[in-house]
């Protein structure tokens, strides 16, 4: 490695596969991170700029208008998602990191279960190499389980980026959409359900920094209310290493900042981060992703009763019992996955 002036340069012989990698998650993270965006000027560019282009693109919408509801009922068949799912760029990139699924205890494959995931991160590059790919062997880690990432809404309405996401098996976020993935059972050959929530959300990404956990678990008890409706259990899981792999101008509760990066969060739905990665030739600076490990760690279930109605007392009972389970993931795991664990603790807010 070569520094200039304070950058620190790539060596020039490193291995093409490591630089495929780079390649990889530096177009996963142009996807993640601006695919809205993306999708709206190639609308609008086949629209008003081609001439025989535009009426595919039209075509298209209808496309769209008939796919609607699509996100909303279990997502895309898996005949349609697997191909993607095993494709050498999502390997690339689980390979970049590296990221690495860990089970603790077998699940049952008859249930339908809700994943609840933390943290949330930059952009949860952990959850969706392990969920949203099948190169790290979920299907083989929990035999029988279909698994679904929950994503923002708002994805599945953007032209051609939603397809992106329903590629991976996404699912939306709405109530909707977790009711039925709660209730209904897939298509063969699976037998139950794994679907992956990250319940922090667009907010926790603002908490992201190296070497700290904080996580939005305390006031978000939605998911205990779902899950009780329909008796899906709950099972923790943690991402080490989630937060490493960028920085981020931090802004804490209540500074200028946080209130600007709040306010826009609410009116667009994603949380305008200032992050601080590396780049393709040097490592000081960038929007790529630092190359450090990510272990998704599953945890064992919290078995919820039926209750179609749950009372405000069931929701808070159970919450406790997930929060809980969720704290001794944490910690009887971070001292193999977390380095100078000791001084490392879960924060709850």
């Amino acid at each position: 490695m070569m520094e200039i002036l304070g950058v620190r340069f790539a060596p020039l012989n490193v291995p093409l596969k490591r630089r495929l990698e780079t390649l990889s998650v530096a177009l996963m993270i142009i996807l993640l991170g601006f695919g809205d965006l993306i999708g709206y000027l190639l609308t609008a560019y086949l629209l008003f700029y081609t001439e025989k282009l535009r009426y595919f693109t039209l075509l298209y919408f209808v496309w769209m208008y008939y796919d609607w509801e699509t996100c909303n009922q279990g997502g895309r068949r898996h005949r349609w998602t697997t191909w993607f799912r095993n494709c050498t760029w999502t390997k690339y990139v689980c390979n970049y990191f590296p990221i690495k699924l860990v089970k603790t205890v077998d699940l049952d494959p008859t249930k339908n279960y809700l994943f609840c995931s933390f943290p949330h991160g930059i952009l949860s590059t952990g959850i969706f190499g392990a969920f949203g790919s099948d190169n790290l062997g979920c299907k083989k880690l929990f035999p029988g389980l279909e698994f679904r990432v929950v994503v923002l809404d708002q994805h599945f309405r953007i032209p051609f980026f939603r397809d992106y996401v329903a590629a991976t098996g996404g699912v939306s976020s709405t109530a909707k959409s977790l009711n039925y993935l709660s209730s209904v059972k897939p298509e063969e050959p699976y037998t139950g359900r794994g679907t992956i929530l990250i319940v922090g959300g667009a907010s926790e990404s603002l908490e992201s920094q190296p070497r700290t956990y904080r996580i939005l678990v305390k006031r978000r008890k939605g998911f205990v209310k779902i899950a009780l409706k329909h008796g899906s259990p709950l099972v923790p899981v943690f991402s080490f290493g989630e937060t490493d792999i960028y920085n981020q101008l931090y802004g804490s509760e209540g500074s200028t900042l946080r209130r600007a990066q709040n306010y826009i969060r609410k009116k667009i739905g994603l949380a305008p981060i200032i992050l601080m990665g590396r780049g393709f030739f040097q490592y000081s600076f960038g929007i790529i992703a630092q190359r450090k490990p990510i272990t998704v760690v599953v945890g064992s279930p919290v078995e919820v009763p039926k209750i179609p109605e749950p009372t405000a007392e069931h929701i808070d009972k159970y919450h406790e019992m997930f929060i809980t389970r969720l704290v001794e993931l944490f910690e009887n795991n971070k001292h193999k996955y977390v380095e100078n664990a000791d001084s490392v603790n879960l924060e709850l807010l």
